[in-house]
């Protein structure tokens, strides 16, 4: 069993190059704050190019499924997590080496750096040896990491690196202080002054008394005394100094690349179940979905908006879960309703739960079935850019044109509330187009708008509206439910849009 990544089955799934900027749809899901939130916690391993990287093919999403959940084991998950701080302790001490000043302290600390690197994998191994492990990923990094301690190289690393530290450890020296002067002698059984001192003040002693001993402050650096008494002890004992040399010179390059590459990878799992295990606490549900690359035919019970839940985190509010499902021909998902009834976080919670399925992870909701697509397309309403001497139209409309321009049978297409700012009239006749279109490339998408013929255009296209409190319609219930557009959303929004809801007209009234 051959291992070279805990993040990707195949050497080909391997990131050629990190991307560095988040996708241009992340804004409109809201995935940027999800993947901020997720990462804030692991600045150091720079996790946010792999959530920027969707996969592309079933099967390693599954080889990432088996992963997450060998590590949804608290003992494995404590396990990697003393590997990943002991790793932390080496690049920090190696990270101290560059900025040290003196020879023989950066070389000390160098061989600590190799002591605590040694002692994290040959820790690591022996815990994985006695923990339960499913995954061909995590059966596959046990067998490299087992062979790894066992192999001359590592095993020679780790004796000459213990025994250079026992001959130093057995170095003793006395420093005389006379005169603003000092000097450095090997010690030869002096008698222990502070020894002494205490036991002739013992008798002085009555009853519990306070210690007023003062503590020094102990340091990594060294000023220019210490380096001196450090480079006169070197040359009492230059044989113990002369080992810790050729064992610097001879191991420059320590870490092993497989070990380094998965201390990082790692902590993906670890910063997405952390991040999952949180919102769990609030009583929502994740599920591992079921991913296709060819059927089209996908569904969510109890799924939310990711985001939305982890801004609610510290609060009473609750997160309302909604379902849907598309079967058979149907391809589109019609989203009306009135204003503020949770329309957009529907939307956005449908581009949330393929986007995530797509890097392989739990997704939030109790059951699901996702499509591997090949793309995120979105449109969200924005502010106009009087950069590009642009109308609000005219600018929909080029908006659109590009992502049409881009969107293959296997896109996701999520349009929210598009052409606002012209006419009913040219908004029906616009949006037919565009979901004709749209329609002819066969891809899943959903469509949040006020105009209620396009949800029964075609057998390809579907109706979910948002909901209100039957007995006080002002009241939003938050719930996305399938049944025929009422006809009544789109009037209240130009009601209100002018002003003339009952309540603002009461309003205008009193005033």
């Amino acid at each position: 069993m051959t291992f070279h990544s805990i993040l990707f089955k195949n050497t080909e799934d391997c990131l050629k190059s990190e991307t560095v900027d988040a996708p241009d749809f992340f804004v409109d899901l809201n995935l940027d704050q999800i993947i901020d939130a997720i990462t804030v916690s692991k600045q150091e391993y720079n996790l946010k190019p792999f959530f920027y990287t969707p996969l592309r093919n079933v099967e390693a999403i599954l080889y990432r499924h088996e992963v997450m959940q060998d590590m949804e084991d608290e003992t494995l998950m404590a396990h990697i997590k003393v590997f990943a701080e002991k790793m932390v302790i080496v690049r920090r001490y190696l990270a101290l080496v560059e900025k040290l000043d003196y020879n023989y302290h950066k070389k000390g600390w160098f061989l600590e750096a190799m002591l605590v690197y040694c002692e994290a994998i040959t820790g690591l191994a022996h815990d994985l040896s006695q923990t339960n492990l499913q995954s061909c990923g995590f059966l596959a990094f046990r067998e490299y990491v087992t062979h790894y301690v066992h192999s001359p190289g590592f095993e020679t690393l780790r004796a000459e690196a213990q025994a250079v530290k026992d001959e130093l450890s057995g170095v003793k020296y006395s420093v005389i202080v006379q005169s603003g002067k000092f000097s450095v002698r090997q010690y030869d059984g002096e008698a222990d002054y502070s020894v002494e001192i205490e036991k002739v003040f013992e008798k002085f002693k009555q009853g519990a008394v306070g210690d007023y001993r003062v503590k020094l402050y102990e340091q990594s650096g060294m000023n220019h005394i210490e380096a001196k008494i450090l480079e006169f002890v070197a040359r009492l004992y230059p044989e113990p100094f002369a080992a810790l040399d050729r064992f610097c010179a001879g191991h420059s390059q320590f870490i092993d690349e497989t070990l380094r590459v998965f201390d990082r990878e790692i902590q993906f799992y670890i910063a997405y179940l952390e991040f999952m295990t949180a919102i769990k606490r609030k009583g929502l549900p994740f599920c591992y979905p079921q991913v296709s690359a060819t059927c089209r035919q996908v569904y969510a019970n109890e799924a939310f908006d990711l985001a939305l839940a982890n801004a609610l985190l510290t609060t009473k509010q609750p997160v309302i879960c909604n379902d849907f499902s598309l079967e058979g021909p149907e391809r589109i998902i019609v989203v009306s309703g009135p204003n503020q009834g949770g329309k957009t976080t529907f939307a956005r919670m449908f581009g949330q739960l393929h986007y995530l399925a797509g890097l392989g992870c739990p997704v939030p909701g109790r059951e699901a079935q996702i499509f591997l697509f090949d793309q995120i397309l979105t449109h969200f309403e924005r502010e106009e850019d009087i950069r590009n001497l642009r109308g609000k139209l005219q600018d929909d409309l080029v908006r659109i044109h590009h992502i049409l321009a881009q969107a293959t049978p296997n896109s996701i297409l999520i349009l929210n509330e598009v052409f606002a700012s012209t006419t009913l009239k040219d908004a029906v006749f616009l949006s037919q187009e565009i979901m004709t279109r749209a329609m002819e490339l066969d891809l899943l998408g959903v469509w949040v708008t006020f105009i209620d013929e396009l949800s029964t255009l075609s057998e390809k296209t579907i109706s979910m509206v948002s909901t209100v409190v039957p007995e006080n319609p002002v009241l939003r219930t938050f719930k996305i439910i399938r049944k025929p557009a009422d006809g009544l959303a789109y009037a209240l929004s130009i009601a209100e849009k002018h002003r003339l809801t009952y309540k603002q007209i009461k309003e205008r009234l009193k005033s």
